[in-house]
């Protein structure tokens, strides 16, 4: 969903290269799957961080509302609803991520076998998907990722340039800091006496169900300092999976050869990490959301990664879930943009206004309800798009504008 991932289709008839062999290299039998995997996997993750993020948008308050819902005791149908929204966060979000470090390790491949330096112009790449992140972020989403991929991005490119026992350096003191910052707010919450100053006060006035759209973007550059702040903690675990997603791509986890691989992330992914983020997050509360979603979440990510990849070299055809996936995954960016703004038609207040009119009871098949037609619209719009154009409206955009920047042909 950045151009690091769409513009990875650039070799001639939209499909990119997943080795880095020259051009003129037969294709061997499994290339095929191996870009499948990719496609499919940039989908899952798309629809995954909907997921995610359909919790926020289906509550009367928003960000706000849904944040001091998560510190709050469940109860009830709560139960359900804490344990259907662990089961997509931050999993998503960290796949999302590590796909974006293997569409940097494509482009640098595709340059490096062109004889181009590297990273080249890709500082104006980031550039661009800076701008895309701040206008995602005023006019459709408060908790856009596109600004802080972009600066996480434009830092990876250069770190790719060097070599790979720096490399692997600088991944492992981007993880090391990361879990660093983690057991420092683990201390702190253990040592801090404080209790709690009782429920927040509701919005008023509430921007998300009464406001107007001007008032929503009002709203996000107010309360920007609040709203940016994980792009900036979740820098340094950024780089990390950036770094983590390019090397894994070229020590073959598409391939055959990276089985071993493969066995050994899904291990830690889903016999490990998943039962413990599991139990974690839902017991622990808004409390544990943190460790969660920024500990154990990205290893299920590398697990889920790791069976896509697994499941695409055993099996020689795409069949219809895979291709639905894959034309999400081909027009990325703009199902990126565009689900969350569909949903924010249907629920906030400058639209229909759905999420302030359920009750409470109703507010789990609401919110399934929400997600599977707005998941349904996105599918149908990359299938019929895909059939007319090569590239999805956003990407084509982003690349005219890229090509204009640079004077490419």
């Amino acid at each position: 969903m950045t151009e690091s991932i769409a513009d990875s289709h650039s070799d001639t008839a939209g499909r990119h290269r997943t080795t880095d062999e020259p051009s003129t290299a037969a294709p061997t039998p499994a290339a095929p799957s191996r870009v499948v995997a990719l496609d499919v996997l940039r989908g899952i993750a798309i629809l995954g961080t909907l997921g995610t993020n359909i919790w926020i948008l289906t509550h009367a308050e928003g960000l706000v509302g849904y944040l001091d819902e998560l510190r709050t005791d469940a109860t009830g149908w709560m139960w359900v609803e804490r344990v259907m929204q662990q089961m997509a966060q931050g999993k998503f979000l960290g796949l999302l991520t590590i796909m974006f470090g293997i569409g940097l390790a494509i482009q640098q491949g595709s340059a490096t076998r062109a004889g181009r330096r590297w990273p080249g112009s890709y500082p104006w790449r980031a550039g661009l998907l800076l701008l895309d992140g701040l206008l995602n972020f005023l006019f459709v989403a408060e908790f856009d990722v596109l600004m802080g991929y972009a600066l996480t991005g434009l830092v990876v490119a250069f770190i790719l340039a060097t070599s790979a026992r720096a490399q692997r350096r600088w991944l492992i003191v981007a993880a090391g800091l990361h879990v660093a910052m983690l057991t420092l707010i683990a201390v702190g919450m253990a040592f801090d006496s404080r209790s709690d100053s009782g429920p927040r006060a509701a919005l008023d006035p509430n921007p998300y169900a009464d406001g107007s759209f001007w008032d929503l973007v009002l709203f996000r550059l107010e309360n920007a300092g609040m709203f940016r702040f994980e792009a900036i903690f979740v820098f340094p675990m950024s780089i990390a999976l950036f770094l983590a997603g390019a090397r894994l791509f070229r020590a073959g986890v598409f391939r055959p050869e990276g089985a071993r691989i493969r066995k050994r992330l899904m291990i830690a992914g889903f016999a490990l990490a998943a039962p413990l983020d599991l139990i974690v997050g839902v017991l622990g509360g808004g409390d544990m959301l943190l460790f969660t979603r920024y500990g154990t979440a990205p290893v299920v990510a590398f697990g889920i990664l790791a069976l896509v990849a697994e499941f695409f070299l055993r099996r020689p055809r795409v069949g219809f879930l895979g291709r639905r996936l894959t034309d999400v995954g081909r027009t990325a960016l703009s199902c990126y943009i565009l689900q969350n703004l569909v949903a924010s038609i249907l629920c906030y207040g400058w639209g229909f206004g759905l999420a302030a009119r359920v009750s409470p009871d109703a507010r789990i098949p609401f919110t399934v309800g929400i997600y599977l037609l707005v998941a349904l619209i996105i599918v149908a719009f990359a299938h019929l798009w895909l059939r007319r154009f090569e590239r999805g409206p956003v990407e084509w955009l982003w690349n005219a504008s890229y090509r204009a920047l640079t004077r490419e042909r």
